[in-house]
């Protein structure tokens, strides 16, 4: 996987002019099916490998935010919500690498992140393949059923009418509040489909849903805590005050599109 990631980047890097460049980093972080603790050490192997800064920013940005798995799990939002995913998401990746190249220096760094022995070792593919989704139904299984648990209650405790006040009524500050939401309540991609349903079911506007959909694995402490270890100085504060800005945007945009 990570030599493909760095094979297509680089061939990337040396065919395609400087747009062409910045958009296909994003959107190969989105076809990357790589969650944050996957990209941050495949993002150092491709630095090693030569790979621009902002190229990386762009590729960081929109694996952090997306991925095949979660586009799968979107589609039971419907497909008006999954496709303002999808190019928020790209653009998002698109403003990180413009943002990183106007800042002008080096703006990750990537200490002790040696490379590990890979774990699919058996050599027969069906094994692997059953080992892999093992260990990812461990690893966000307790997520995604905590977010179903999330959305019963919110259902079953929250009346109607407060959605639709919250985030319908008044879309701008639903966006604003959605947009901040995301910070406390995202668990993880999969646990929060359900809550989304719920909200959308509810009165959630799909600006609010936009945002909510940003900030959430953008800003989650988990993700949080690994970014500020490659983030050099200011750019972990500039990167917070840059998720805020363009989720609120996405909302509004999103908004004014549905309408």
């Amino acid at each position: 996987m990570k030599a493909r990631i760095l094979g297509a980047m680089e061939s990337v890097g040396r065919h395609t002019d400087s747009i062409t460049l910045i958009v296909l980093s994003s959107l190969l972080g989105i076809a990357s099916p790589l969650c944050m603790y996957g990209t941050i050490p495949i993002a150092a192997s491709l630095s090693r490998g030569g790979i621009r800064d902002s190229s990386l920013a762009a590729f960081m940005m929109s694996s952090i935010l997306l991925n095949p798995q979660l586009i799968a799990y979107s589609l039971a939002l419907g497909p008006v919500v999954v496709a303002i995913r999808i190019v928020a998401c790209t653009l998002c990746g698109i403003a990180a690498d413009l943002l990183a190249r106007a800042y002008g220096k080096d703006i990750l760094s990537f200490p002790g992140m040696e490379e590990r022995k890979s774990r699919d070792t058996d050599p027969d593919i069906l094994p692997r393949l059953l080992k892999n989704i093992g260990r990812n139904v461990r690893a966000t299984g307790p997520y995604f059923l905590a977010g179903i648990l999330l959305s019963a209650l919110f259902q079953r405790y929250v009346p109607q009418e407060a959605v639709g006040r919250l985030f319908g009524e008044n879309e701008g500050f639903g966006v604003l509040l959605a947009a901040t939401a995301g910070v406390p309540l995202y668990a993880c991609g999969g646990g929060t489909i359900p809550l989304l349903q719920a909200w959308l079911s509810d009165g959630m506007s799909l600006g609010s849903a936009a945002a909510f959909m940003i900030t959430g694995p953008a800003t989650k402490i988990t993700n949080l805590g690994a970014l500020k270890i490659v983030l050099k100085g200011r750019m972990f504060v500039l990167y917070i005050a840059f998720i805020i800005l363009f989720s609120l945007g996405s909302g509004y945009v999103a908004d004014f599109l549905t309408h």
